[in-house]
């Protein structure tokens, strides 16, 4: 018996002994309490400190009668862009740029089939919506109209005959990194459509593609500034002798910020924008709210002669439209002093914002929307017989081909687009574009966040983008029964108005008789 026990005792230690852990998985269990215990004692000491730096400010109500967890109100409404934007939005509910929107631009930028089935999900009953009027018998083995270049300039020494109906706004070195303006350089080149610099200057990024440029003048006259801030004309025939650079755009105005110069905020000059603008480095670079040359009509159309006879090149304005007092004498002027004085082209923006940092008062309420700005401009330009002479440039939200379409049916000759553009580079709306922090890259110069934007890939992306832009405008107006984008015209589009009901466009504004004019021709 005593050796029958023995033998059970054996048996029970094998058996114990076979169910204890090893040594490494003991440690391991011992390592992850410490760990569970530390991160309690951590959390429980992190709320407390919370809650009494809560509990004992006064500078924020909920946080002091609800310590901590008052805190979780605005951790929300920071979050609920980002979970508005993937999860809750519908495709035609976002601001400034819907899902829809956005998703065209990326197929159009990866040249992805760009069809859609089982209908449209646009509400076509919302007020402002452009309707298109298809044609009965549209021209047969074609599927596209084609686009004509068209000369702007014509009283310069060079001309310039741009080929693209469809082209990139002003985008200043220093608001974008260089590897964002290396690929829209690049693209532009790719696809024959221009760059405009933006009011930063020139700089070897927006010339490693070898594009047309269009250089802007801002307020601040960055890249042909005199350390006064007054027009360097040296520096400017220096930019002009260049070939890549076709036009000269003096910047009155911008859709994010009329009656405001431009900001850059200190975040992001880095030494290279410093050098560039010829500005201090961690300062915020503020631009005067308008040039001191140019406080009359008369005062404008001199600048305008001025640059014009350094450059030998074309040369126009950018312009918010608020009243159109100014217009109309402008106008006068001009057919005062005869056609040569007239600026060679016009670039309306609308005042529903744009790419740049501003105050939001101005962004949401100064200005009129292009929607509005665009054929009263043109209808002052055919008023005056000048409709031939200078080129109308639409720039605000155009970044689809329903709504570059709406623009030529209006009037304009050409359209600038920026945040399309943004997309097509990978922009996913951040709205981080005043601050140092873009994810993309697009918007920093934090090297390492420039690190995921590589130019030799996003440059396809960019000229993708335009040409299927025109592709797809050129689409529309062969449908509308026309054999070139710019003959489209008022009587192609209907307007939704408040009632559902879409009228023509002719209708709304009386002027429609562009076209018929424009071939009569004008002073």
């Amino acid at each position: 018996m005593n050796e029958m026990g023995k033998e059970v005792q054996h048996l029970l230690r094998a058996r114990t002994d076979s169910l204890m852990f090893p040594d490494w998985v003991a440690h391991g269990i011992e390592f992850i309490t410490a760990v569970f215990v530390a991160i309690v004692v951590f959390t429980t000491l992190a709320v407390l400190v919370l809650f009494i730096i809560d509990i004992t400010q006064r500078r924020n109500a909920i946080r002091h009668n609800y310590p901590v967890l008052g805190r979780f109100r605005y951790i929300f409404s920071k979050a609920g862009e980002f979970f508005r934007q993937y999860f809750f939005a519908m495709d035609r509910e976002e601001m400034p740029f819907n899902r829809a929107e956005r998703g065209w631009v990326e197929r159009a930028s990866n040249g992805t089939d760009n069809t859609i089935a089982f209908g449209s999900t646009k509400n076509l009953n919302v007020e402002g919506t452009p309707i298109f009027l298809s044609c009965p018998f549209p021209a047969m083995g074609v599927d596209s109209a084609k686009t004509v270049p068209m000369e702007i300039g014509p009283h310069c020494r060079y001309p310039y005959c741009a080929s693209s109906i469809f082209n990139i706004s002003g985008m200043s070195f220093g608001a974008l990194s260089a590897p964002a303006v290396q690929a829209l350089s690049r693209g532009a080149k790719m696809a024959g459509c221009w760059l405009n610099t933006g009011e930063g200057g020139l700089t070897k990024h927006h010339l490693a593609g070898g594009c047309d440029l269009v250089f802007q003048i801002g307020t601040a006259k960055y890249g042909v500034r005199h350390p006064d801030g007054s027009l360097n004309e040296e520096r400017l025939r220096e930019i002009a002798a260049r070939p890549e650079v076709k036009l000269f755009e003096i910047k009155l105005s911008q859709g994010a910020k009329p009656g405001k110069g431009g900001i850059l905020p200190a975040a992001k000059i880095n030494s290279e924008v410093a050098e560039i603008r010829g500005i201090r480095q961690g300062e915020d670079s503020i631009s005067p709210n308008r040039h001191p040359e140019i406080g009359t009509v008369q005062q404008l159309l001199d600048f305008v002669t001025r640059i014009r006879q350094v450059t030998g090149k074309p040369v126009g304005f950018k312009t918010v439209v608020g009243s159109c007092d100014w217009l109309d004498e402008l106008c006068r002027e001009i057919s005062r002093r005869g056609a040569e004085s007239a600026p060679d082209f016009i670039t309306v923006d609308g005042g529903d914002g744009g790419t740049g940092a501003a105050p939001m008062p101005l962004m949401d309420s100064v200005g009129l929307p292009l929607r509005e700005a665009l054929p009263l401009v043109v209808d002052m330009l055919v008023k005056h017989g000048l409709k031939q002479r200078v080129r109308l440039i639409a720039s605000g939200k155009l970044i689809t081909p329903a709504n570059v379409a709406w623009a030529l049916c209006a009037g304009a000759d050409f359209v600038n687009a920026a945040r399309g553009f943004m997309f097509a580079l990978g922009c996913i709306q951040a709205l981080k574009c005043n601050k140092n922090t873009c994810p993309t890259g697009i918007t920093t110069h934090n090297v390492r966040l420039q690190a995921g934007l590589d130019p030799k890939v996003k440059l396809v992306r960019v000229a993708n983008y335009c040409r299927n832009m025109v592709h797809e405008v050129e689409m529309i107006a062969h449908s509308c029964g026309v054999p070139e984008p710019r003959a489209l015209c008022r009587c192609h589009v209907r307007i939704v108005g408040g009632d559902g009901l879409s009228r023509p466009m002719d209708e709304l504004y009386p002027s429609a008789g562009i076209k018929k004019e424009q071939d009569e021709g004008g002073i």
